[in-house]
Protein backbone atom coordinates (compact mmCIF):
# COMPACT_ATOMS: atom_id res chain seq x y z
CA UNK A 1 0.00 0.00 0.00
CA UNK A 2 1.22 3.35 -0.78
CA UNK A 3 2.27 5.64 2.31
CA UNK A 4 -0.08 8.84 2.60
CA UNK A 5 2.20 12.03 2.18
CA UNK A 6 2.19 14.92 5.09
CA UNK A 7 0.67 17.05 3.10
CA UNK A 8 -2.60 14.06 2.44
CA UNK A 9 -2.77 13.21 6.02
CA UNK A 10 -2.67 16.70 7.41
CA UNK A 11 -5.40 17.50 9.92
CA UNK A 12 -6.60 13.88 10.44
CA UNK A 13 -6.54 12.18 14.10
CA UNK A 14 -3.02 10.89 14.85
CA UNK A 15 -1.19 12.68 11.21
CA UNK A 16 1.65 14.37 11.02
CA UNK A 17 1.95 18.06 11.98
CA UNK A 18 4.98 19.10 9.16
CA UNK A 19 2.35 20.22 6.62
CA UNK A 20 4.65 23.46 5.52
CA UNK A 21 2.92 26.66 6.66
CA UNK A 22 0.98 25.42 9.44
CA UNK A 23 3.80 26.13 12.03
CA UNK A 24 2.83 29.53 14.14
CA UNK A 25 5.38 32.18 14.86
CA UNK A 26 8.02 31.12 17.49
CA UNK A 27 7.19 32.85 20.71
CA UNK A 28 10.46 33.99 22.96
CA UNK A 29 10.95 33.39 26.77
CA UNK A 30 9.51 36.31 29.06
CA UNK A 31 12.30 36.45 30.33
CA UNK A 32 14.15 37.45 27.09
CA UNK A 33 12.17 40.17 26.65
CA UNK A 34 13.60 42.11 30.17
CA UNK A 35 16.96 41.64 28.75
CA UNK A 36 18.74 44.75 28.38
CA UNK A 37 22.64 45.50 27.60
CA UNK A 38 22.79 49.42 27.30
CA UNK A 39 26.59 49.13 26.81
CA UNK A 40 26.30 47.26 23.70
CA UNK A 41 23.02 48.45 22.40
CA UNK A 42 23.97 51.49 21.67
CA UNK A 43 26.29 50.47 19.10
CA UNK A 44 23.01 49.82 17.00
CA UNK A 45 22.88 53.97 16.71
CA UNK A 46 26.67 54.32 16.66
CA UNK A 47 26.30 51.98 13.58
CA UNK A 48 23.58 54.17 11.91
CA UNK A 49 25.83 56.94 13.01
CA UNK A 50 29.05 55.34 11.11
CA UNK A 51 27.03 54.68 7.90
CA UNK A 52 25.52 58.57 7.64
CA UNK A 53 29.53 59.32 7.63
CA UNK A 54 30.57 60.04 11.46
CA UNK A 55 34.08 59.32 12.74
CA UNK A 56 33.35 57.10 15.69
CA UNK A 57 34.91 57.27 19.36
CA UNK A 58 34.29 54.78 21.40
CA UNK A 59 33.63 55.24 25.13
CA UNK A 60 31.13 52.86 25.43
CA UNK A 61 32.96 49.41 25.91
CA UNK A 62 35.77 48.88 28.63
CA UNK A 63 38.01 47.20 26.54
CA UNK A 64 41.43 48.22 26.87
CA UNK A 65 42.90 46.06 23.82
CA UNK A 66 40.90 48.63 21.52
CA UNK A 67 43.40 51.54 22.82
CA UNK A 68 47.21 51.73 24.03
CA UNK A 69 47.02 49.55 25.80
CA UNK A 70 48.67 45.50 25.29
CA UNK A 71 48.83 41.92 26.65
CA UNK A 72 52.08 41.30 29.20
CA UNK A 73 53.91 38.64 27.48
CA UNK A 74 54.39 36.18 29.78
CA UNK A 75 50.55 35.62 30.32
CA UNK A 76 50.48 35.11 26.43
CA UNK A 77 53.15 32.44 26.98
CA UNK A 78 51.83 30.86 29.27
CA UNK A 79 48.61 30.26 27.14
CA UNK A 80 51.06 29.35 24.34
CA UNK A 81 52.90 26.81 26.29
CA UNK A 82 49.58 25.14 27.42
CA UNK A 83 48.35 24.44 24.31
CA UNK A 84 51.82 22.97 23.28
CA UNK A 85 51.63 20.41 26.19
CA UNK A 86 48.04 19.45 24.78
CA UNK A 87 46.35 21.40 27.79
CA UNK A 88 43.35 21.70 25.09
CA UNK A 89 40.33 18.50 26.26
CA UNK A 90 38.25 19.77 29.41
CA UNK A 91 39.63 20.56 32.40
CA UNK A 92 38.41 19.63 36.15
CA UNK A 93 35.41 21.50 36.58
CA UNK A 94 36.03 23.70 39.59
CA UNK A 95 39.20 24.60 37.76
CA UNK A 96 43.18 23.16 37.16
CA UNK A 97 45.22 22.79 40.53
CA UNK A 98 47.81 25.04 40.04
CA UNK A 99 45.22 28.12 39.03
CA UNK A 100 43.03 27.28 42.10
CA UNK A 101 46.40 27.81 44.27
CA UNK A 102 47.40 30.71 42.67
CA UNK A 103 43.85 32.56 43.61
CA UNK A 104 43.94 31.28 46.85
CA UNK A 105 47.29 32.73 47.37
CA UNK A 106 46.22 36.08 45.80
CA UNK A 107 43.06 35.94 47.82
CA UNK A 108 44.72 35.48 51.07
CA UNK A 109 47.75 38.65 50.26
CA UNK A 110 44.60 40.60 50.15
CA UNK A 111 42.91 39.29 53.30
CA UNK A 112 40.91 36.69 52.88
CA UNK A 113 40.72 33.91 55.19
CA UNK A 114 38.43 30.95 56.01
CA UNK A 115 38.33 30.07 52.12
CA UNK A 116 35.93 27.28 51.47
CA UNK A 117 35.87 26.92 47.86
CA UNK A 118 37.26 28.14 44.65
CA UNK A 119 35.99 27.88 41.19
CA UNK A 120 37.41 29.07 37.71
CA UNK A 121 35.29 29.89 35.03
CA UNK A 122 34.62 32.04 31.80
CA UNK A 123 34.99 35.24 33.07
CA UNK A 124 34.09 36.99 36.34
CA UNK A 125 30.45 36.85 34.90
CA UNK A 126 30.13 33.25 34.54
CA UNK A 127 31.15 32.77 38.28
CA UNK A 128 28.50 35.55 39.15
CA UNK A 129 25.78 33.78 37.40
CA UNK A 130 26.75 30.13 38.71
CA UNK A 131 26.76 31.71 42.60
CA UNK A 132 23.62 33.58 42.38
CA UNK A 133 21.58 30.18 40.39
CA UNK A 134 22.96 28.54 43.13
CA UNK A 135 21.63 30.25 45.82
CA UNK A 136 18.46 32.06 44.61
CA UNK A 137 14.69 30.44 44.05
CA UNK A 138 12.13 32.05 41.84
CA UNK A 139 10.49 35.26 43.98
CA UNK A 140 13.46 35.34 46.00
CA UNK A 141 15.14 38.85 45.91
CA UNK A 142 18.83 40.45 45.91
CA UNK A 143 19.63 43.85 46.90
CA UNK A 144 21.90 45.80 43.92
CA UNK A 145 23.80 48.80 43.67
CA UNK A 146 22.39 51.47 41.48
CA UNK A 147 24.35 52.93 39.41
CA UNK A 148 25.95 49.45 39.30
CA UNK A 149 27.25 46.33 36.42
CA UNK A 150 23.73 45.34 34.33
CA UNK A 151 24.72 41.76 34.34
CA UNK A 152 22.89 41.00 37.74
CA UNK A 153 20.16 42.37 36.88
CA UNK A 154 19.51 40.53 33.73
CA UNK A 155 20.75 37.37 35.45
CA UNK A 156 17.95 37.82 38.24
CA UNK A 157 15.19 38.29 35.10
CA UNK A 158 16.67 34.98 33.88
CA UNK A 159 15.86 33.23 37.60
CA UNK A 160 12.39 34.52 38.02
CA UNK A 161 14.00 36.45 40.47
CA UNK A 162 14.13 40.63 41.61
CA UNK A 163 16.85 43.16 42.00
CA UNK A 164 16.05 45.31 44.57
CA UNK A 165 17.97 48.83 44.21
CA UNK A 166 20.14 50.36 46.58
CA UNK A 167 20.86 53.88 45.27
CA UNK A 168 24.52 54.88 45.79
CA UNK A 169 24.93 58.47 47.33
CA UNK A 170 26.09 61.15 44.86
CA UNK A 171 26.53 63.81 47.24
CA UNK A 172 29.26 61.43 49.18
CA UNK A 173 31.52 60.11 46.53
CA UNK A 174 28.98 57.36 45.16
CA UNK A 175 29.61 55.65 48.67
CA UNK A 176 26.65 52.96 49.03
CA UNK A 177 24.43 54.28 52.55
CA UNK A 178 23.88 50.38 55.01
CA UNK A 179 20.51 52.65 56.67
CA UNK A 180 19.17 52.75 53.33
CA UNK A 181 20.00 48.94 52.26
CA UNK A 182 18.70 48.10 55.71
CA UNK A 183 15.22 49.82 54.42
CA UNK A 184 14.95 47.62 51.61
CA UNK A 185 15.52 44.14 53.37
CA UNK A 186 12.06 41.88 53.34
CA UNK A 187 11.46 38.45 53.87
CA UNK A 188 12.51 37.76 50.40
CA UNK A 189 16.21 39.16 50.56
CA UNK A 190 18.80 36.61 49.89
CA UNK A 191 21.67 38.38 49.58
CA UNK A 192 23.91 41.69 48.38
CA UNK A 193 25.48 42.83 45.84
CA UNK A 194 28.87 45.02 46.56
CA UNK A 195 30.71 46.12 43.28
CA UNK A 196 34.03 47.56 44.78
CA UNK A 197 35.79 49.35 43.10
CA UNK A 198 32.36 50.58 41.86
CA UNK A 199 31.91 50.27 37.85
CA UNK A 200 30.13 52.48 36.58
CA UNK A 201 31.17 55.39 38.60
CA UNK A 202 34.78 54.79 39.50
CA UNK A 203 34.04 54.67 43.75
CA UNK A 204 36.24 53.12 46.26
CA UNK A 205 33.86 52.07 49.15
CA UNK A 206 35.30 53.04 52.73
CA UNK A 207 36.01 50.42 55.84
CA UNK A 208 33.19 51.66 57.55
CA UNK A 209 30.78 51.41 54.88
CA UNK A 210 32.08 47.85 54.36
CA UNK A 211 31.21 47.11 57.39
CA UNK A 212 27.89 48.41 57.60
CA UNK A 213 26.79 46.23 55.11
CA UNK A 214 28.53 43.06 56.84
CA UNK A 215 26.94 43.87 59.91
CA UNK A 216 23.11 43.27 57.65
CA UNK A 217 24.44 40.38 56.20
CA UNK A 218 25.07 38.91 59.64
CA UNK A 219 22.10 40.34 61.09
CA UNK A 220 19.88 38.82 58.55
CA UNK A 221 21.03 35.64 57.16
CA UNK A 222 22.48 36.94 53.77
CA UNK A 223 25.05 35.87 51.11
CA UNK A 224 27.34 39.27 50.02
CA UNK A 225 28.23 39.29 46.71
CA UNK A 226 31.77 41.29 46.04
CA UNK A 227 32.74 41.91 42.47
CA UNK A 228 35.99 43.33 42.95
CA UNK A 229 37.30 43.27 39.03
CA UNK A 230 38.97 46.28 39.63
CA UNK A 231 40.63 46.00 42.81
CA UNK A 232 44.48 46.34 41.83
CA UNK A 233 43.28 49.71 39.31
CA UNK A 234 42.83 51.83 41.85
CA UNK A 235 44.05 55.50 40.79
CA UNK A 236 44.27 57.25 44.33
CA UNK A 237 46.43 56.66 47.26
CA UNK A 238 43.66 54.46 49.09
CA UNK A 239 43.35 50.88 49.93
CA UNK A 240 40.66 48.77 48.01
CA UNK A 241 39.38 46.55 50.76
CA UNK A 242 38.18 43.19 49.88
CA UNK A 243 35.00 42.94 51.50
CA UNK A 244 35.52 39.36 53.05
CA UNK A 245 38.79 40.45 54.51
CA UNK A 246 36.41 42.15 56.71
CA UNK A 247 34.88 39.04 58.31
CA UNK A 248 36.11 35.57 57.72
CA UNK A 249 33.25 34.12 59.55
CA UNK A 250 30.20 35.82 56.75
CA UNK A 251 29.54 33.80 54.16
CA UNK A 252 30.80 35.73 50.90
CA UNK A 253 31.40 35.30 47.29
CA UNK A 254 34.03 37.07 45.94
CA UNK A 255 34.52 37.59 42.08
CA UNK A 256 37.87 38.49 40.18
CA UNK A 257 39.47 37.50 36.69
CA UNK A 258 42.26 38.69 34.52
CA UNK A 259 40.36 40.80 32.35
CA UNK A 260 40.69 44.17 33.39
CA UNK A 261 43.92 44.66 35.35
CA UNK A 262 45.80 41.50 33.33
CA UNK A 263 44.47 42.89 30.21
CA UNK A 264 43.01 39.96 28.65
CA UNK A 265 38.99 40.23 28.28
CA UNK A 266 39.20 37.63 25.41
CA UNK A 267 40.27 34.87 27.07
CA UNK A 268 37.48 34.72 29.48
CA UNK A 269 39.38 33.84 32.82
CA UNK A 270 37.59 34.50 36.27
CA UNK A 271 36.67 33.22 38.91
CA UNK A 272 34.81 33.02 42.53
CA UNK A 273 35.80 32.70 46.07
CA UNK A 274 33.70 31.20 48.46
CA UNK A 275 34.26 31.99 52.10
CA UNK A 276 32.70 31.72 55.96
CA UNK A 277 32.47 29.21 58.37
CA UNK A 278 32.54 25.97 56.64
CA UNK A 279 29.51 24.18 58.23
CA UNK A 280 27.22 27.13 57.68
CA UNK A 281 28.30 27.36 53.50
CA UNK A 282 28.59 23.49 52.83
CA UNK A 283 25.57 23.45 51.35
CA UNK A 284 25.81 25.92 49.10
CA UNK A 285 29.36 24.87 48.29
CA UNK A 286 27.69 21.67 46.93
CA UNK A 287 24.76 23.26 44.87
CA UNK A 288 27.92 25.54 43.35
CA UNK A 289 29.64 22.22 42.32
CA UNK A 290 26.74 20.93 40.66
CA UNK A 291 26.43 23.95 38.51
CA UNK A 292 29.63 23.84 37.75
CA UNK A 293 30.23 20.05 36.74
CA UNK A 294 26.84 20.92 34.49
CA UNK A 295 28.76 23.17 32.24
CA UNK A 296 31.68 20.94 32.37
CA UNK A 297 34.25 23.63 32.96
CA UNK A 298 36.05 27.16 31.64
CA UNK A 299 38.59 27.26 28.76
CA UNK A 300 41.70 24.77 29.55
CA UNK A 301 44.57 26.86 28.24
CA UNK A 302 43.72 30.22 29.33
CA UNK A 303 44.05 28.84 33.05
CA UNK A 304 47.27 28.07 32.64
CA UNK A 305 48.09 32.18 32.52
CA UNK A 306 46.64 32.58 36.47
CA UNK A 307 49.01 31.73 38.23
CA UNK A 308 51.86 33.59 35.47
CA UNK A 309 49.80 36.66 35.75
CA UNK A 310 48.82 36.64 39.47
CA UNK A 311 52.70 35.32 40.60
CA UNK A 312 55.28 36.54 38.09
CA UNK A 313 55.98 40.55 36.94
CA UNK A 314 53.13 43.05 37.56
CA UNK A 315 55.28 45.28 36.37
CA UNK A 316 52.35 46.69 33.93
CA UNK A 317 50.00 47.61 36.42
CA UNK A 318 52.09 50.47 37.54
CA UNK A 319 52.50 52.35 34.21
CA UNK A 320 49.25 51.23 33.29
CA UNK A 321 47.75 52.76 36.30
CA UNK A 322 49.95 56.26 35.80
CA UNK A 323 48.53 56.81 32.39
CA UNK A 324 45.06 55.86 33.43
CA UNK A 325 45.30 58.03 36.26
CA UNK A 326 46.19 61.26 33.49
CA UNK A 327 43.46 60.65 31.53
CA UNK A 328 41.36 60.84 34.63
CA UNK A 329 42.67 63.81 35.44
CA UNK A 330 42.22 65.30 32.18
CA UNK A 331 38.33 64.14 31.83
CA UNK A 332 37.56 65.64 35.57
CA UNK A 333 38.79 68.31 34.10
CA UNK A 334 37.00 68.82 31.26
CA UNK A 335 33.77 67.29 32.26
CA UNK A 336 33.47 69.93 34.99
CA UNK A 337 34.21 72.91 32.30
CA UNK A 338 30.86 71.74 30.78
CA UNK A 339 27.80 73.54 31.69
CA UNK A 340 25.05 71.58 32.86
CA UNK A 341 27.42 68.56 32.98
CA UNK A 342 29.08 67.38 36.24
CA UNK A 343 31.01 64.58 37.58
CA UNK A 344 32.73 63.10 40.78
CA UNK A 345 36.07 62.35 40.31
CA UNK A 346 36.62 58.67 39.61
CA UNK A 347 38.70 56.63 41.90
CA UNK A 348 39.52 53.72 40.14
CA UNK A 349 38.72 51.55 37.10
CA UNK A 350 38.57 53.34 33.82
CA UNK A 351 34.96 54.74 33.84
CA UNK A 352 33.09 58.45 34.66
CA UNK A 353 29.73 58.86 35.53
CA UNK A 354 28.79 62.33 34.76
CA UNK A 355 25.34 63.81 35.89
CA UNK A 356 23.30 65.66 32.83
CA UNK A 357 21.27 69.40 33.95
CA UNK A 358 18.79 68.25 31.21
CA UNK A 359 14.98 68.19 30.24
CA UNK A 360 15.32 65.49 28.20
CA UNK A 361 16.30 61.91 29.23
CA UNK A 362 19.23 60.67 29.25
CA UNK A 363 18.62 57.95 26.64
CA UNK A 364 17.67 60.86 24.03
CA UNK A 365 20.48 62.87 24.81
CA UNK A 366 23.26 60.01 24.36
CA UNK A 367 21.49 58.57 21.23
CA UNK A 368 21.36 61.85 19.39
CA UNK A 369 24.92 62.98 20.89
CA UNK A 370 25.95 59.46 18.79
CA UNK A 371 24.18 60.85 15.33
CA UNK A 372 25.25 63.79 15.88
CA UNK A 373 28.68 63.38 16.98
CA UNK A 374 30.07 60.32 16.16
CA UNK A 375 31.15 59.77 20.32
CA UNK A 376 29.63 56.98 22.01
CA UNK A 377 28.60 56.36 25.53
CA UNK A 378 25.92 55.03 27.45
CA UNK A 379 23.04 56.32 29.04
CA UNK A 380 22.90 55.94 33.00
CA UNK A 381 19.77 54.45 33.12
CA UNK A 382 21.37 50.88 31.80
CA UNK A 383 23.20 50.93 34.69
CA UNK A 384 20.44 52.71 37.47
CA UNK A 385 20.32 55.85 38.54
CA UNK A 386 18.51 57.56 41.57
CA UNK A 387 15.26 58.51 39.92
CA UNK A 388 15.03 61.93 38.79
CA UNK A 389 18.55 61.96 37.87
CA UNK A 390 20.16 61.70 34.52
CA UNK A 391 23.83 60.38 33.49
CA UNK A 392 26.06 58.73 31.16
CA UNK A 393 28.91 56.32 31.59
CA UNK A 394 32.33 57.03 29.41
CA UNK A 395 35.57 55.40 29.60
CA UNK A 396 38.19 57.15 29.71
CA UNK A 397 41.08 54.58 27.97
CA UNK A 398 41.67 56.74 24.85
CA UNK A 399 44.56 58.41 24.50
CA UNK A 400 44.68 62.11 25.77
CA UNK A 401 44.10 63.64 22.29
CA UNK A 402 41.42 61.50 21.67
CA UNK A 403 39.57 62.38 24.67
CA UNK A 404 40.27 65.76 24.41
CA UNK A 405 38.42 65.45 21.02
CA UNK A 406 35.60 63.39 22.42
CA UNK A 407 34.93 66.01 25.53
CA UNK A 408 35.26 68.82 23.19
CA UNK A 409 32.43 67.07 20.46
CA UNK A 410 30.31 66.33 23.81
CA UNK A 411 30.57 70.17 25.41
CA UNK A 412 29.73 71.56 21.95
CA UNK A 413 27.01 69.31 21.89
CA UNK A 414 25.50 70.07 25.12
CA UNK A 415 25.89 73.88 24.47
CA UNK A 416 23.93 73.85 21.36
CA UNK A 417 20.61 71.67 23.13
CA UNK A 418 21.08 74.59 26.10
CA UNK A 419 21.19 77.38 23.53
CA UNK A 420 18.01 75.65 21.76
CA UNK A 421 16.07 74.94 25.02
CA UNK A 422 16.22 71.32 24.47
CA UNK A 423 12.38 70.33 25.65
CA UNK A 424 12.35 73.31 27.61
Amino acid sequence: MKANSPKEVAGQPGSSTLTAGVAGSVKPSRGSAEMRYAIRDVLQVAQQAREAGKRIIPLNIGDPLQFDFSTPVHIIEATYQAMLAGRNGYAPSSGVGEAIEAIRDDAGRQGIENIQDVFVTSGSSEAIEIALASLLNPGDNLLIPSPGYPLYEAALAKFGCEGVPYYLQESNGWQPDPDEIARSINGRTRGIVVINPNNPTGAVYSREVLSGILELVARHGLVAFSDEIYSKLVLDPIPAISLASLAPELPVVTFNGLSKAYLVPGFRIGWGILSGEGKNVADYQEAIGKMLRVRLCANHPQQFAIRPALEADQGHIPPMIEKLRRRRDLIDSLLNSIPGISCVRPQAAFYAFPRLEIAETDHEFVTDLIQETGVVVVPGSGFGQQPGTNHFRMVFLPPEETLRQALHSIGAFAKSRRSLGCRE
